[in-house]
């Protein structure tokens, strides 16, 4: 079946080429952050020693494979992943930090300095669900609530066969939550505590984490287009007619620097694929890691254009990436190598159809994933030429070491949909409330009951962002000055926004929420309590300072450092005269004694004087 209920959580990142230091101090900061919680370091990045049975057993198939890969794939890889190279010690300083310790928290568009809630149709990678802004709050225990249900949503949408909108029925509503276009980072790590949502052996949700670049906006296709997951700079032959903003322009445009390709990529912290297959069973015959798993994967573009391995199959010599390092109970995703993409209105798809790559390791999951907190991290070290480094991208779970990407591999050379459609079901529909089979048949067995009976919640304890404060490559912000994106975003609005809005974002409401005077709490009646905001005898909210909101329930963020200003009259190159002052108010006394002797002149002639 079709893993459309995907429910994501998104933090927007600038690119993987980083940009230069910012001294970043408490702009994103929640002061609920816990002192002890102000610093981090980097952690090991080599495989644990094993514990228990960590050895992968071979696949009994008809073609020979010893169990894990090396980091330079051959037809017969090795027992044990290479050594990743150790890491020198540093304090990372915090940057940013969402706690979520404030209940009933709203995040539709226009409530959240951090994060926007979307509340649209999702109609990417087959999606079977509608994300309701309602869906997504915060709840008394401290953590972020993503809620999944059968419920229905009617929507018009575009039907690609026969190209004309129609109407149709979403069985299901989750929530989407992003940080696009307001907090953005280059560089660092990023650390969240997390508890998936549903059943570790019933298969249909797809909980993910994961970063994307400001220049593409998930689900707004048309913002990714030749967008996603590019990460070229240089001009190619492939780039000049794919790559949206390409290396081979010799102007800059919306202050991009000329001959620099741009882009989106994507860096999954997890992509979380829950099931009752087995590893060495079924879709997993020729892996040791099976349902429930996570996938940790970079997705970049252009991708190999020949000699792929085939999905299912192990990558033969020079066919996939070097530098990966996989940890204990991880592999090498070998159902999802990447994506064709090809666009309907292309007018040369040979030209202008690209490959992306996705660079992934599974690791297995279980029940005690599902049912508890755990710790997800991210380390990703932008390259720096000057210094001749090509970065890394290291993934962490609960402190262990999933998978390391060394950049050069990347710089020199998803998920899985294991489950298909059942025999004699359609799987055109999807819906847990028909009693009809045809409706029903394409689920996962338990799946409907799981829904209907308790809607699947993905918890979030915390989000933190910290960054190395000596290290100018570290930055914050959507628009810096290496990898601008604001003027871009600004002349190409339509592509980050629906028909019914009138801008992409809206603007952070500060107050005016309705409340009611003289009760006591800390919820959105009483403006968030008396620290935060006050309840006026008119029933609206007045949020104090540093609150933001129209009940002062979200902390305010900001950047500290402003890289990319919005524009005024005077970046036209206006200037005042030097004696513009002094010719203004004479002008206007001129002004104002014509009108006077107008005035009067008027009441004169119509025969109407005033009285003395």
């Amino acid at each position: 079946m079709p893993f459309g209920r995907r429910r994501l959580f998104v933090l927007s990142a600038v690119a993987v080429l980083g940009s230069r230091w910012s001294c970043t101090s408490a702009g994103w900061i929640d002061p609920d952050t816990p002192a002890d919680s102000m610093t981090t370091v980097p952690l090991d990045p080599r495989p644990p020693p094993c514990v228990g049975d960590c050895t992968p057993k071979k696949a009994k198939t008809k073609r020979h494979h010893t169990p894990a890969p090396t980091t330079s794939p051959t037809s017969a890889p090795t027992d044990a992943p290479t050594d990743a190279p150790t890491i020198s010690p540093k304090t990372y300083s915090l940057v940013f930090s969402d706690e979520f310790n404030t209940p009933n928290r709203s995040f539709e568009d226009g409530n959240d300095p951090r994060w926007t809630a979307m509340e649209k149709n999702d109609y990417t990678n087959d999606a079977l669900h509608y994300y309701s802004a309602k869906n997504v709050a915060t709840n008394e225990n401290g953590e972020l609530v993503i809620k999944t249900e059968a419920a229905d949503t009617e929507v018009v949408g575009f039907d690609d066969v026969k190209r004309k909108d129609t109407r149709i029925t979403k069985n299901f509503k989750s929530g989407m939550l992003q940080s696009w276009n307001k907090f953005c980072f280059t560089g660092g790590i990023i650390e969240a505590e997390v508890e998936l949502p549903g059943q570790h052996n019933v298969g249909g949700l797809w909980p993910a984490f994961w970063l994307l670049g400001n220049l593409a906006r998930h689900t707004y296709v048309g913002s990714s287009s030749h967008i996603w997951p590019w990460s070229s700079t240089k001009c190619t032959k492939k780039s000049l007619y794919a790559q949206q903003v390409s290396g081979c322009s010799n102007v800059g445009h919306y202050g991009m620097a000329k001959r620099m390709g741009r882009g989106a990529p994507e860096i999954d912290i997890f992509e979380v694929q829950p099931g009752p297959i087995p590893k060495n069973k079924g879709a997993f015959l020729k892996t040791w890691v099976g349902q429930p798993f996570m996938s940790t994967s970079f997705q970049v573009a252009p991708g190999r254009p020949a000699q792929r391995p085939g999905a299912g199959d192990w990558p033969g010599p020079g066919q996939w990436y070097e530098g990966l390092t996989g940890g204990n109970n991880s592999a090498l995703n070998i159902l999802f190598y990447g994506t064709y993409n090809s666009f309907a209105d292309d007018v040369d798809p040979e030209k202008q159809d690209y490959w992306s790559d996705a660079v992934s390791y599974n690791h297995q999951l279980d029940a005690n994933h599902f049912n508890t907190t755990h710790k997800y991290r991210l380390e990703w070290e932008v390259p720096d030429p000057e210094k001749g480094t090509d970065g890394h991208i290291h993934w962490f779970l609960d402190g262990k070491m999933v998978l390391t990407i060394n950049g050069t591999g990347i710089k020199e050379a998803n998920e899985g949909f294991p489950t298909e459609c059942p025999a004699n079901c359609p799987c055109k529909t999807y819906d847990c409330s028909s009693t009809q089979w045809q409706k029903r048949c394409g689920f996962s067995e338990g799946f409907c009951d799981m829904m209907t009976k308790t809607p699947p919640e993905y918890k979030i304890n915390y989000i933190r962002v910290y960054q190395d404060p000596d290290n100018e490559k570290h930055k914050v912000g959507c628009s810096t000055p290496e990898r601008p994106t604001r003027k871009y975003i600004l002349a190409h609005e339509d592509v980050y926004k629906t028909e019914n809005d009138v801008h992409p974002l809206k603007g952070i409401q500060v107050g005016r929420g309705p409340c009611t005077p003289g009760i006591m709490g800390n919820g959105s009646d009483t403006c968030g309590g008396v620290s935060r905001g006050t309840c006026t005898k008119g029933g609206v909210c007045e949020c104090k300072q540093g609150w933001t909101g129209a009940h002062c329930l979200a902390h305010q963020g900001y950047d500290d450092t402003v890289w990319d200003a919005p524009d005024t009259i005077f970046d036209l190159g206006f200037q005042w005269p030097a004696l513009a002052p002094h010719f203004l108010v004479m002008a206007l006394c001129s002004l104002g004694a014509i009108m006077l002797t107008a005035t009067t002149f008027k009441r004169h002639m119509d025969g109407w004087m005033t009285l003395r």
